[in-house]
C-alpha cells in the first residue's frame, strides 16, 4: 500500500508505517502524475483534492484531511469514486481558542481594558466556537453566540441573531467558508456589515479568510474606520493583501491552529479512521508521541487571579511572537514558507502546575495541567 502525505503533517511516519510505504509531498505542489499510485492520500487545507488532482489514479481507496474544514475536498467527486474520506472535526479547537485567548489578553495589556468586563460575540457553535466558550467560562467572560445552521437542526443551546452578536465589543469568527446557500458564510462580514463595526469594537478571524471581504476592511481602515484586527486568516492565502497587515493589531500566517497538539490530533484522527477502513486494531495514540514541554520558570508577577492568568497564558503561548515572525520575515520568506517552518507551540495542558499553586482549580478549568508537584 502506497500512502501519500503532506509533510507537514506531523509524527505521520509513527503513525502510518505499519500500514505500507510512505511518500511525502509539498501539499501546495502535488500533481495528478506525483499521486497517480496513491493507495492512500493525506493532506491538509491547502491541496484541493478533485478530479483535476485524481483523475490519473485508479487505486485510491482513503483521503484524509488532518484538518477541520473541508472545503478544498470534492467530497461529491470521491463519493462517486467509492473513496472513503474523513476530516478531523475539533483537531485542533483548542489551539484555536487558545490563540483568540492570548490574543486578547496582549490587547488588553495594549490598550487598558479588561477582558473581563467585554462581551465577546462569537461567530459560529461548531468545535472551535464551542472550544472558545469552554476558555470564556472559565474566566466568567460574558458572550454570545450566533449560528443559525446549528440552531436550525435543533441546537439546544441559546444563540443570538447576527446583528446582537456584531453589537459586542469583542467579535470572534469561528465558521467554515460556505456559498450559494441559505446562511453563506462567504464576505459574511462584507462592507455593509463592517461599515457598522466601530473603531473601539475588536474583529478577530481564526476561521476562513474569505468570511471577511478583506478589500473593504482595508478601505475602512484606511479611512481610520473600523474595529481594532487580529487577523490569522485571510483572503486568497497565500497571495494576501500585504496593506492590510500595517492595519492590525496582530497579524499571523494562519497559525491559530497551529500548536503541536492540534495538528497532531488530526493526524491521530486520521490514523483510527484508516485503522477502521482496514479493519486493523488500534496501537498507538498521540500521547505516545508528543514531547514533554521544555518552559523556563514562571515569574509570578500577579496576584490577582486575572494577573496570574496573563502571566500563565502568555508564559505558554504569547501571540506576538508569531505577529512579529509575519512582520518581519514575509517578503524575505513567502507566506507558504512560514506556514511550514512555524515553530513549535505547545497548548496551556503542556504547562503542568502544582496543585497547591495560586488559582489552581481556575487555572486547572481554562485548559493547565494540574499535578501534584509541580515541573
Amino acid at each position: 500500500m502506497k500512502i501519500f502525505y503532506d509533510e507537514n503533517i506531523p509524527y505521520a511516519n509513527d503513525f502510518f508505517s505499519e500500514f505500507g510505504e510512505l511518500i511525502a509531498f509539498s501539499g501546495r505542489d502535488l500533481t495528478a502524475e506525483y499521486v497517480k499510485d496513491a493507495d492512500v492520500l493525506l493532506v491538509r487545507s491547502i491541496t484541493k483534492v478533485d478530479q483535476k488532482l485524481l483523475h490519473l489514479n485508479n487505486k485510491l481507496k482513503f483521503v484524509g484531511t488532518a484538518t477541520i474544514g473541508f472545503d478544498h475536498i470534492d467530497r461529491e467527486y470521491l463519493s462517486s469514486r467509492d473513496v472513503t474520506f474523513t476530516n478531523a472535526p475539533g483537531c485542533n479547537a483548542v489551539s484555536v481558542a487558545e490563540y483568540v485567548l492570548s490574543s486578547l489578553l496582549v490587547l488588553s495589556q495594549q490598550h487598558n481594558f479588561k477582558v473581563t468586563d467585554k462581551t465577546i460575540g462569537i461567530v459560529g457553535g461548531g468545535n472551535t466556537g464551542s472550544g472558545l466558550t469552554k476558555k470564556l467560562d472559565a474566566l466568567g467572560i460574558k458572550y454570545l453566540m450566533t449560528d443559525p445552521v446549528l440552531e436550525q437542526f435543533g441546537d439546544t443551546r441559546k444563540f443570538s441573531s447576527l446583528d446582537d452578536v456584531l453589537e459586542c465589543d469583542i467579535i470572534s469568527l469561528h465558521v467554515p467558508i460556505t456559498q450559494h446557500c441559505e446562511h453563506a458564510t462567504y464576505h459574511l462580514l462584507n462592507s455593509e456589515r463592517l461599515s457598522k463595526l466601530s473603531t473601539d469594537q475588536i474583529l478577530v478571524n481564526a476561521c476562513r479568510g474569505e468570511v471577511v471581504d478583506n478589500k473593504a476592511l482595508l478601505s475602512l481602515k484606511q479611512q481610520g474606520l473600523g474595529p481594532l484586527l487580529v487577523l490569522d486568516v485571510w483572503e486568497n492565502e497565500p497571495n494576501i493583501l500585504l496593506p492590510l497587515i500595517n492595519h492590525c493589531e496582530l497579524a499571523t500566517t494562519h497559525i491559530a491552529g497551529y500548536s503541536l497538539e492540534g495538528k497532531s490530533r488530526g493526524t491521530e484522527m486520521l490514523y483510527l479512521a484508516l485503522s477502521k477502513l482496514l479493519n486493523k486494531p488500534i496501537t498507538k495514540q498521540l500521547s505516545m508521541y508528543l514531547p514533554n514541554a521544555d518552559f523556563s520558570a514562571l515569574a509570578g508577577k500577579g496576584s490577582e487571579l486575572l494577573d496570574v492568568i496573563i502571566d500563565r497564558v502568555l508564559h505558554v503561548y504569547d501571540v506576538r511572537r508569531d505577529d512579529q515572525i509575519l512582520r518581519n520575515q514575509l517578503g524575505d520568506k513567502t507566506f507558504d514558507y512560514l506556514r511550514k517552518n512555524y515553530p513549535v507551540r505547545r497548548e496551556f495542558s503542556a504547562l503542568v502546575l502544582g496543585a497547591e499553586a495560586k488559582y489552581a482549580q481556575q487555572l486547572q478549568q481554562l485548559g493547565f495541567n494540574l499535578n501534584n508537584s509541580s515541573k
